[in-house]
């Protein structure tokens, strides 16, 4: 008759043990990934204070320092909120120039639109241009999913498609500095900046299926072009905020599929939270799911027509890159 209210007991003991966990481990990260400049410095406060929180709530468990490990956590929130984004660091030559658009009613012109010609990884011919479009010209959307791995994420973006232009990519992607790599974890604690790069098809798509080897998948969405264009200026509305207003990326709440979704969501998208949303890799059957693909072909077979490898590759630099790599392409649901 006393098991129930020891079970409740120990349930309770164990989330509190959970929580107490979450804390220190969160709050450690958040020094070892501060803005202290010296990686040794922020290696050693970090041990030493999940060290002390461990010493402090697990083994001593005397109220004096459960006091003392608030007060050093709240310390750690308020010096871990205090850090701000900027548009001002050393930025590796693929993020250095931020977008901008400038809408003059149906004209659209961008500004740091990336041009690059790429020869390899490190090797390549840096162009940022000026590009106009036309809002009355622009008539669809494509959806594009790469794979550096094989699993269930990836990296998505997204081209719009314009009937008197080359497309419009954009990518929402991390903004490194000059020798930063990409780490998910620390993609959490305010480690890189968010860009939006806005560029030619033969730099964004061409960098990852000719010169860094990725597997790439492209849709074209079943849209309306009053849809796509209403997309196209939340996209830019977007781009000029980030300009003004620099943010953090965050894997988690600020990063490409999740930014996507939400813009789907402010230009009329209706439809709830599905995991793939964060397993981006799997987010092409979400949207043959949802209606937003050609689903008169079996899944796997639009999936294997879908995959432009091949093409781009053949493709190369040529200046109609973009229309190589949608040859045999299925179009967009009827």
């Amino acid at each position: 008759m006393f098991k129930t209210p020891r079970l409740l007991a120990g349930f309770f003991r164990g989330l509190k043990y959970l929580l107490q966990a979450g804390l220190i481990g969160w709050a450690s990260l958040a020094i070892y990934y501060s803005n202290l400049p010296w990686h040794w410095l922020r290696l050693t406060l970090a041990i030493i204070f999940a060290l002390f929180s461990i010493w402090a709530l697990w083994i001593s468990r005397k109220r004096v320092f459960s006091i003392v490990f608030i007060l050093l956590f709240i310390t750690v929130l308020v010096w871990w909120l205090s850090i701000k984004p900027t548009n001002y660091r050393q930025w590796q030559p693929q993020v250095a120039v931020v977008p901008r658009a400038i809408i003059d009613g149906d004209k659209v012109t961008i500004t740091g639109f990336r041009n690059f010609d790429y020869r390899s990884r490190d090797d390549f011919t840096i162009r940022y241009e000026e590009r106009q479009v036309f809002l009355s010209h622009l008539i669809g959307l494509d959806f594009y999913i790469a794979y550096w791995m094989p699993g269930p994420v990836g990296h998505t973006f997204v081209s719009f498609i314009f009937d008197n232009a080359p497309p419009v990519s954009i990518s929402i992607e991390t903004r490194p500095v000059i020798g930063q790599g990409f780490s998910p974890i620390a993609s959490l604690f305010k480690q890189y900046e968010l860009i939006y790069v806005v560029g030619d098809e033969r730099d964004i798509v061409r960098l990852r299926t000719n010169i860094r080897d990725e597997r790439v998948y492209l849709y074209h969405i079943k849209i309306s072009p009053e849809k796509a264009r209403q997309l196209f200026l939340v996209y830019m509305q977007r781009i000029n905020e980030l300009a003004d207003h620099p943010e953090f990326y965050n894997l988690l709440s600020n990063s490409c599929t999740i930014n996507i979704i939400r813009y789907a969501d402010a230009a009329g998208r209706v439809g709830r939270f599905n995991i793939r949303h964060y397993l981006n890799g799997l987010i092409d059957g979400y949207l043959y799911n949802a209606g937003w693909l050609n689903y008169t072909l079996p899944f796997d077979e639009l999936r294997r027509l879908s995959n432009i490898d091949q093409r781009a590759q053949a493709a190369d630099d040529s200046p109609d890159f973009s229309q190589k790599i949608r040859e045999s392409t299925p179009p967009a649901r009827p």
